[in-house]
């Protein structure tokens, strides 16, 4: 099976070249122009490794840096423009695993990702999961279960129950919440969100008039409690 790589740039010159390079290479690639939809990618694909610039049009390198890097520990290389070693510095104090400056040679790049996985501790098999002992999510499986019960999610309430989950202990603010979980195309979906958590705290809460897990942020968004 080959390895997966997600690409999260917002040149389009830069992630074709890449994509059609590491496709020749023989690895499954994934293409993402900005935050959003590279988070989104991420939580739906589970790369083996990430490629990822530091500027972007919706939120910075470094910020997606810190969620993937909380999301699992899948090797993060940037592929940035800056050669400003305080950028290095602070790519490697967030957890990135390399850097790697514009333009770059090929051939280096390859053996770069290379190395990367043949050091990381993760395997296909590998389950990422939340655990906070009566709540359980296993991402990759996509299975939930509550007080030692699997509970059943549509692919949409699942997606929505796993931005907040991976997100535990801080407010979502409800257009992010829509678009991370269901895509930039829902983001006037806005209106159908308070169904959706009402379906949600109807599978999750033992009282869903009184919720211990998703609790609402009035007027911002909502957040699922951290324990």
């Amino acid at each position: 099976m080959a390895d997966r790589i997600l690409i999260i740039d917002d040149e389009k010159s830069t992630v074709d070249m890449l994509s059609a390079l590491l496709k020749a290479r023989g690895f499954e690639v994934y293409n993402a122009f900005c935050a959003q939809a590279g988070l989104r990618m991420a939580y739906q694909h589970q790369p083996d490794l990430v490629l990822l610039d530091v500027i972007l049009p919706d939120r910075d390198g470094w910020d997606i840096c810190r969620q993937l890097r909380d999301l699992s520990d899948m090797p993060i290389i940037f592929v940035s423009a800056s050669v400003d070693k305080s950028d290095v510095v602070k790519g490697f104090e967030l957890g990135a695993d390399d850097y790697i400056s514009k333009p770059f040679d090929d051939d280096e790049l390859v053996a770069r990702i290379k190395a990367r996985l043949r050091r990381s501790p993760r395997s296909l098999n590998e389950e990422v999961t939340f655990n906070q002992g009566a709540f359980r999510v296993n991402f990759m499986n996509r299975e939930v279960w509550i007080r030692n019960k699997l509970k059943h999610f549509t692919p949409k309430e699942f997606n929505l129950l796993a931005v907040l989950v991976r997100n535990a202990g801080r407010v979502v603010a409800r257009g992010e919440l829509v678009t991370e979980a269901w895509g930039e195309e829902y983001a006037d979906a806005i209106d159908s969100l308070k169904l959706y958590i009402h379906y949600l705290r109807k599978k999750v809460e033992v009282n869903p008039q009184q919720p211990e897990y998703i609790l609402t942020a009035r007027g911002v968004g909502y957040r699922f409690v951290k324990r």
